[in-house]
């Protein structure tokens, strides 16, 4: 079994979290292939952000089924984490781990492959309080100049349209040393940009009272010799300190483009959302921005369709959208879901 292709659904973190499983099973003599092409074992990385995520996740499943009914497949990421049950009813899924336990998944699927049960073997654990960073190490794809480095995971804002924080669990955050040995590392490979990403990126450090923030994480990264750029992947508008924005001023390798997710422009939708600002506040900081930083891009997500929101709050958000000069908005509507 040395042949293994993977298949990837969702978010940057999504797509890290696979180059990092890939570069594992080449260290162990697997050869990656595409996922078109039949190979030994597959892996599908699930998404559920959406409904549409949820329902690709499983079209892949069964696609890499029907490709070779004889594979060993892998089923890991978001959709087992927050439905390992009824992801077990796929007919044909061999194996499935959560969002933890993928530095040790050569050796769950060798296991489990060994084992040969004709039922689905549950490797997902549940994330507590008590689950630790699973520092994996950045994957390394040749043809790419901009890596993406995970340095936090989880998210305890329980935004009410969100089920990310079922999916990835409570915050946790890479250590400032194995920030500096990945940046090194990316570097000596050749890459000229580094994002740094994390499914609630702001909060990095929240976990250890505070005593760390997203700075901290910047200035680490920032110290590596040769690093040409560095971005910064989605951050909340309340979490952008003012001196990361110094930071951005003085050293033009931190890219000066900040994506603040707006999800909506009226304020009784934000209400029901649990989003931890209102219109008012999110004028202000982009104004604090764009006053310390004139020439930066500032880019949003938006949300249309938001259960409740009556045609005039829909206008609000267009008019505020509109007043905010956003570079560029990704808008997607409400994905209606089970619970």
């Amino acid at each position: 079994m040395k042949r293994i292709a993977f298949y990837t659904l969702g978010c940057k973190v999504n797509q890290a979290d696979t180059a990092s499983m890939e570069a594992i099973f080449r260290s162990h003599g697997y050869t990656v292939v595409g996922f078109n092409c039949e190979a030994d074992i597959y892996v599908i990385n699930t998404c559920v952000v959406t409904n549409t995520g949820q329902r690709k996740s499983r079209q892949m499943i069964n696609r890499a089924v029907r490709r070779n009914p004889t594979a060993f497949v892998v089923v890991t990421g978001c959709y087992p984490q927050t439905a390992a049950e009824e992801v077990k009813t796929i007919p044909g899924v061999d194996l499935i781990i959560g969002n933890q336990d993928r530095a040790d998944i050569v050796r769950l699927v060798e296991e489990a492959a060994a084992f040969q049960s004709v039922d689905t073997i549950d490797s997902v654990r549940k994330l507590s309080a008590n689950t630790e960073f699973e520092e994996l190490s950045a994957g390394d794809v040749s043809d790419k100049t901009r890596a993406f480095l995970k340095i936090q995971e989880g998210c305890n804002q329980f935004c009410t349209y969100c089920i990310i924080p079922f999916a990835r669990g409570p915050l946790r955050s890479r250590s400032l040393t194995s920030i500096m040995e990945e940046v090194k590392k990316l570097v000596a490979s050749g890459y000229k940009e580094i994002v740094l990403i994390g499914i609630h990126l702001g909060c990095y450090g929240k976990e250890h009272d505070g005593k760390l923030t997203l700075f901290d994480a910047v200035e680490a990264a920032l110290s590596v010799e040769g690093l040409q750029r560095l971005r910064l992947g989605s951050l909340e508008s309340v979490e952008v300190e003012a001196r990361l924005l110094n930071l951005m001023e003085k050293d033009k390798r931190l890219c000066r483009q900040l994506h603040l997710p707006l999800q909506a422009g009226c304020d009784t939708t934000l209400a029901r959302m649990h989003r931890p600002y209102d219109t008012r506040r999110f004028t202000e900081l982009l104004a604090d921005i764009r006053k310390r930083i004139p020439d930066i891009a500032i880019t949003t997500d938006i949300i249309a369709g938001f259960p409740g929101e009556t045609e005039e709050e829909f206008a609000s958000t267009l008019v505020f959208a509109e007043n905010c000069g956003f570079s560029k908005m990704h808008i997607f509507p409400y994905s209606k879901r089970k619970g």
